[in-house]
C-alpha cells in the first residue's frame, strides 16, 4: 500500500512553527521550552518535538547552563534554513493575499447582484483586512466586524464588536475567521439562514444541512 500523502496544510503549519522557533532562538538564546511554546502558540509537548527535530537536523545546538538551564543557538545550517523558510513564507503570504482578494471580489460581485449593500464580517484577522479592501473596491459598506476572541475595538477603520446583536441590520454576513471558519459558518447559518451567510472559497468550507441551501445563492463552495 502506498504511503499516505502528507497534508499541505500540515506541512505549512510545521514549516511555520519551525520558522518561528528558529526566529525565537536567534532573538534569545536563553529562551526556555515553555517560552518557545508561548511564542509559537502550541502545546509544550509539541514544542519539544519540534525542538528535537531542529536539533537532529543540525539547525540548533544546545548546551547546559547553570541552574539546570539550557542554552539554544542556531548553527550556520540553522541560519540558512531560517532564511529559506522566511522566503517561502513571504511567497506563500503574497500568493494567499492575491487569491483571497480575487475570491472576495468574486463573492461581493455576486452579493451585489442580489442587492446586498451592507455587510458584516465575522473574524478580525488577516483575511478580514483583505476582505475589507475587496468590499471597498466593489462599493459595499462594511458596517461592523464581529469577533469574540479579540479585545481590539477596530480594524482598518471598521468597528469590532463582540455581540451578535450588532449584526442585526445588515444584508449579509461574511465569514472571515481563519481559526475555526466552519464553526462560525454553521453558527451564522443557524442565526441568519444560509442565504445571508457568505464566505470566500479560500476558506474551503463545507455547507451542511440546513446550510446546504446556501449553494447557488452567491456563496462560493469548494
Amino acid at each position: 500500500m502506498p504511503p499516505q500523502a502528507r497534508s499541505p496544510l500540515k506541512h505549512d503549519h510545521e514549516a511555520d512553527s519551525t520558522r518561528l522557533m528558529l526566529n525565537a532562538i536567534e532573538a534569545d538564546d536563553r529562551v526556555t521550552q515553555r517560552g518557545l511554546a508561548a511564542e509559537l502558540g502550541i502545546a509544550l509537548g509539541l514544542t519539544n518535538i519540534y525542538l528535537k527535530r531542529c536539533i537532529s537536523k543540525g539547525f540548533v545546538k544546545v548546551r547546559k547552563a547553570p541552574a539546570r538551564r539550557y542554552v539554544y543557538y542556531l548553527t550556520a545550517k540553522g541560519f540558512s534554513e531560517k532564511a529559506r523558510l522566511t522566503a517561502k513564507f513571504m511567497a506563500r503570504s503574497l500568493s494567499f493575499f492575491r487569491h483571497a482578494r480575487e475570491d472576495c471580489s468574486d463573492l461581493f460581485l455576486a452579493g451585489k447582484s442580489k442587492g446586498y449593500q451592507r455587510v458584516a464580517f465575522v473574524g478580525a484577522g488577516d483575511l478580514c483586512e483583505i476582505a475589507i479592501l475587496a468590499a471597498l473596491d466593489n462599493g459595499l459598506e462594511v458596517t461592523v466586524i464581529f469577533d469574540e476572541s479579540t479585545n481590539r475595538q477596530g480594524l482598518a477603520g471598521t468597528p469590532v464588536v463582540h455581540s451578535l446583536t450588532a449584526l442585526a441590520e445588515v444584508d449579509a454576513v461574511v465569514i472571515t475567521d481563519i481559526k475555526d471558519p466552519q464553526a462560525q459558518y454553521d453558527r451564522m447559518v443557524a442565526r441568519f439562514g444560509p442565504e445571508r451567510v457568505l464566505f470566500p472559497s479560500v476558506l474551503r468550507l463545507s455547507p451542511r444541512k440546513p446550510a446546504a441551501a446556501a449553494r447557488g445563492l452567491g456563496v462560493k463552495s469548494p
